[in-house]
């Protein structure tokens, strides 16, 4: 991707399986470039 940065993240969790004994994490977020 060539970005510098990632701004703007959000991260969502579940618990999964049949007692809950898994965790499910997703990120997203935005990758920007900079100038220098």
């Amino acid at each position: 991707m060539g970005a510098d940065a990632v701004v703007g993240i959000d991260i969502d969790y579940e618990t999964v399986g049949k007692d809950g004994s898994m965790l499910m994490v997703s990120v997203s977020g935005t990758a920007v470039k900079t100038r220098r």
